[in-house]
């Protein structure tokens, strides 16, 4: 009696290890060289009807492996090197958003991970800052929560880090992540985000507008 049996083919760990390599050239490529780009997305403010600020939102070079900012953001973690991107991101959006003559607030996404990384030294984002003609009441820095943190302690010594500095600070996404509402009580940011799920249809939900 014979039986047909249907094997999966799986990536051999050759394969993988070429992969990583690849993606690790790619990173150390983009991170050399320069080579993300920043796009601005509005923030309006409705009670006034005009625009408030704008998020500066990265992305990898499009014909990259490592476009999308969270498989960019995975390599720079596996590398030790979140310090170093974190830091390229942030100049990268605040030379676009002055040479565009943007205006508003400029929220700049940051990674308090990095900030734990032997590497980190304090004070660059306002040094840059200093040399393109802003200051620090131009821009928010937005805490993203794309690893699991739970550490509050760190979390409210990294805010006042940016605070003492002069920057106000937005948090992510409230609502979603590993932390949600405490991260929100115990560090009491200027700006939230609230996650979508709240926002979608609220005005035919009563809890959504209890929550928000």
């Amino acid at each position: 009696m014979s039986e047909n049996i249907l094997r999966l083919k799986t990536p051999d760990r050759d394969e993988s290890s070429e992969s990583s390599r690849e993606l690790r050239g790619h990173f150390f490529e983009i991170l050399q060289h320069s080579r993300v780009s920043a796009l601005y997305q509005p923030i309006v403010d409705f009670k006034k009807q005009n625009i408030f600020g704008y998020e500066s939102l990265i992305r990898g070079p499009s014909d990259s492996p490592l476009h999308n900012p969270v498989m960019l953001f995975d390599a720079a973690r596996r590398e030790g090197r979140l310090t170093d991107l974190d830091l390229l991101c942030r100049k990268t959006g605040i030379r676009g958003f002055k040479e565009r003559r943007l205006g508003g607030k400029l929220f700049l996404n940051a990674t308090p991970q990095g900030l734990l990384e032997p590497q980190h030294r304090s004070g660059l984002t306002l040094e840059f800052l200093h040399e393109i003609g802003l200051t620090p009441e131009n821009v928010v820095i937005e805490i993203t929560e794309q690893y699991p943190l739970t550490d509050f302690t760190f979390m409210d010594h990294a805010l006042e880090h940016y605070r003492e500095m002069g920057f106000e600070i937005a948090i992510d996404d409230l609502g979603a992540g590993y932390s949600g509402l405490r991260r929100w009580s115990e560090l009491r940011p200027e700006y939230v985000k609230i996650d979508r799920h709240f926002i979608q249809n609220i005005h035919e939900d009563a809890i959504k507008q209890s929550f928000v």
